[in-house]
């Protein structure tokens, strides 16, 4: 097939895009070379890679009138209405994909908290969130809709004050008060949500939600790191558990360390009426690890009550 050759006296304008086992056939030329393309391609692929093509999914759209779905991106072409060159390409967020990252941080249509969140510290909920939000927001760099995620924004945002005022058996209000600042962008400066933990002796640890401009950034490079030894490797929850130095049981500072099971089956304790609250708060975080200060590690191991915290107490009990 040599539709992409220049030097073919019936060239067209073929671009190619490939991303996992899904691909992409930009084409400007009439249906039916399109539909022979197609053909070629689809022999191709059984012939020589014994792979067959998706009924389903092997569509021929125009770009002028539809809209071809590819990698979450709504794929279209613009005409002479839209005051650019006509065939200009613009990639959109489809409404339909903001609504199910909305309905994430929903409950009946409304931002709710995140009950396993609430023995997180505040730096971890904060990064948690702001780690979601800002992939989202940077995988939809490119759209011209990119404004749209104001929508998400504002759920997510809502969501995390509400956990963190659950956490802090606080108000929205409040919490927002408490944890406004500024992020400086190249945008100018902009309004987020952030907190920076103090350390003796050591690096301050900062996390940030929001303060992202939603400005459509098309020549935003996203690089593609190729699988190696000097990749980066992400932080453990862990260690970024342990980073916050605080103990999840009594919000103690002082010596914190690690109390661990072997499996989360473990804490299923058979024939025991009441479990106690470390154990509960273990299960509800569905984790194998819990960061606690010296006094109350001691007390888990001697069997005996651990000092909580009331915002803890009152959230296993309810």
């Amino acid at each position: 097939m040599r539709a992409s050759d220049p030097f073919d006296p019936d060239y067209r304008r073929l671009r190619y895009i490939r991303y996992a086992d899904d691909f992409l056939l930009g084409f400007t030329g009439p249906r039916d070379e399109a539909e022979e393309i197609k053909e070629q391609l689809k022999g191709f692929l059984r012939d020589q890679l014994k792979l067959e093509l998706s009924p389903e999914k092997t569509l021929i759209t125009h770009a002028l009138t539809e809209k071809a779905c590819f990698l979450g991106y709504d794929i279209s072409a613009d005409g002479p209405t839209t005051g650019l060159a006509l065939g200009h390409i613009t990639l959109r967020i489809p409404i339909k994909k903001l609504e199910e990252k909305v309905s994430r941080y929903c409950e009946h249509g409304k931002p709710t908290h995140r009950t396993e969140m609430i023995n997180e510290s505040d730096h971890a909920i904060i990064e948690k969130y702001g780690t979601e939000y800002r992939g989202i927001v940077q995988y939809y760099a490119y759209a011209r809709n990119r404004r749209w995620l104001n929508r998400l924004h504002w759920y997510v945002r809502t969501s995390l004050l509400k956990t963190l005022a659950r956490k802090h058996q606080s108000t929205v209000t409040k919490m927002a008060r408490r944890f406004t600042g500024k992020a400086i962008t190249k945008h100018g400066v902009l309004t987020c949500l952030s907190i920076t933990t103090e350390r003796k002796d050591r690096r301050s640890l900062y996390a940030q939600f929001g303060g992202i401009s939603l400005k459509t950034d098309p020549f935003v490079v996203i690089e593609d790191r190729e699988l190696g030894h000097d990749r980066i490797k992400p932080r453990s929850e862990l260690l970024d558990r342990l980073l916050a130095e605080t103990c999840e049981l009594c919000g103690s500072r002082t010596k914190v360390q690690v109390h661990h099971i072997r499996k989360l089956s473990d804490l299923k304790v058979k024939g025991q009426k009441e479990k106690p609250a470390w154990l509960k708060i273990m299960s509800a975080m569905r984790r194998k690890t819990l960061v606690v200060c010296k006094q109350c590690h001691f007390d888990i191991h001697a069997g005996r009550p651990t000092r909580m915290r009331l915002n803890q107490e009152e959230s296993i009990e309810g």
